[in-house]
Protein backbone atom coordinates (compact mmCIF):
# COMPACT_ATOMS: atom_id res chain seq x y z
CA UNK A 1 0.00 0.00 0.00
CA UNK A 2 1.41 3.51 -1.24
CA UNK A 3 2.23 5.93 2.13
CA UNK A 4 0.03 8.75 1.25
CA UNK A 5 0.81 12.21 2.80
CA UNK A 6 -3.53 12.23 2.57
CA UNK A 7 -5.26 10.13 5.56
CA UNK A 8 -8.08 8.47 4.44
CA UNK A 9 -10.78 10.80 4.90
CA UNK A 10 -13.10 11.02 8.12
CA UNK A 11 -16.99 9.61 7.42
CA UNK A 12 -18.78 12.42 6.01
CA UNK A 13 -22.18 11.09 5.37
CA UNK A 14 -24.72 13.50 7.31
CA UNK A 15 -26.40 12.41 10.43
CA UNK A 16 -30.67 13.54 10.64
CA UNK A 17 -30.57 14.70 14.37
CA UNK A 18 -34.80 15.59 15.69
CA UNK A 19 -35.50 16.87 18.34
CA UNK A 20 -38.61 18.84 20.45
CA UNK A 21 -38.21 22.44 21.19
CA UNK A 22 -39.46 24.15 23.91
CA UNK A 23 -42.12 27.00 22.58
CA UNK A 24 -39.44 29.63 23.87
CA UNK A 25 -36.68 28.30 22.13
CA UNK A 26 -38.38 27.89 18.74
CA UNK A 27 -39.53 31.10 19.17
CA UNK A 28 -35.74 32.43 19.68
CA UNK A 29 -34.67 30.72 16.74
CA UNK A 30 -37.10 32.03 14.51
CA UNK A 31 -35.81 35.58 15.44
CA UNK A 32 -32.43 34.51 14.93
CA UNK A 33 -33.28 33.52 11.68
CA UNK A 34 -35.23 36.63 11.10
CA UNK A 35 -32.06 38.56 12.06
CA UNK A 36 -29.92 36.50 10.23
CA UNK A 37 -31.72 37.90 6.72
CA UNK A 38 -32.12 41.21 8.10
CA UNK A 39 -27.95 41.38 8.69
CA UNK A 40 -26.79 39.28 5.44
CA UNK A 41 -29.67 39.56 2.85
CA UNK A 42 -30.02 35.99 2.62
CA UNK A 43 -33.29 34.06 4.04
CA UNK A 44 -31.82 30.55 5.84
CA UNK A 45 -34.46 28.27 7.69
CA UNK A 46 -33.52 27.40 11.76
CA UNK A 47 -32.73 23.86 10.38
CA UNK A 48 -30.30 25.13 7.94
CA UNK A 49 -28.65 27.05 10.77
CA UNK A 50 -28.81 25.03 13.80
CA UNK A 51 -25.74 23.02 12.61
CA UNK A 52 -23.54 25.84 12.28
CA UNK A 53 -24.79 27.68 15.34
CA UNK A 54 -24.00 24.03 17.47
CA UNK A 55 -20.78 23.93 15.60
CA UNK A 56 -20.15 27.36 16.85
CA UNK A 57 -21.31 26.63 20.43
CA UNK A 58 -18.74 23.47 20.19
CA UNK A 59 -15.98 25.42 19.37
CA UNK A 60 -16.12 28.15 21.84
CA UNK A 61 -16.86 25.49 24.85
CA UNK A 62 -13.22 25.84 26.27
CA UNK A 63 -14.36 23.06 28.78
CA UNK A 64 -15.49 20.52 26.02
CA UNK A 65 -12.55 21.08 24.10
CA UNK A 66 -10.27 20.27 27.13
CA UNK A 67 -12.15 17.42 27.76
CA UNK A 68 -11.91 16.29 24.31
CA UNK A 69 -7.96 16.73 24.21
CA UNK A 70 -7.56 14.29 27.64
CA UNK A 71 -8.72 11.44 26.00
CA UNK A 72 -7.09 9.29 24.81
CA UNK A 73 -6.16 9.15 20.90
CA UNK A 74 -8.98 8.21 18.71
CA UNK A 75 -12.16 8.68 21.25
CA UNK A 76 -12.71 12.26 20.97
CA UNK A 77 -14.04 11.70 17.47
CA UNK A 78 -16.80 9.76 18.81
CA UNK A 79 -19.06 10.17 22.33
CA UNK A 80 -17.02 12.00 25.03
CA UNK A 81 -16.83 11.17 28.43
CA UNK A 82 -16.50 14.97 29.87
CA UNK A 83 -15.53 15.91 33.52
CA UNK A 84 -19.11 16.75 33.83
CA UNK A 85 -19.76 12.64 33.46
CA UNK A 86 -16.79 11.85 35.25
CA UNK A 87 -17.99 13.22 38.41
CA UNK A 88 -21.90 12.38 37.69
CA UNK A 89 -20.76 8.61 37.22
CA UNK A 90 -21.15 7.94 41.00
CA UNK A 91 -24.42 10.17 41.24
CA UNK A 92 -25.72 7.69 38.43
CA UNK A 93 -24.44 4.69 40.70
CA UNK A 94 -26.63 5.86 43.50
CA UNK A 95 -29.36 6.18 41.55
CA UNK A 96 -29.16 2.40 40.37
CA UNK A 97 -28.20 0.67 43.02
CA UNK A 98 -29.92 3.81 45.78
CA UNK A 99 -26.57 3.89 47.74
CA UNK A 100 -24.29 6.65 47.82
CA UNK A 101 -20.87 6.47 48.04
Amino acid sequence: MPDLKLGKLPDRTPVKITFIAPPDLNKALQAYAALYRETYGEAESVPELIPYMLQSFLEADRGFAKARKELPEGEGAGVAKTAAQKRLAPVRASLTTGKED
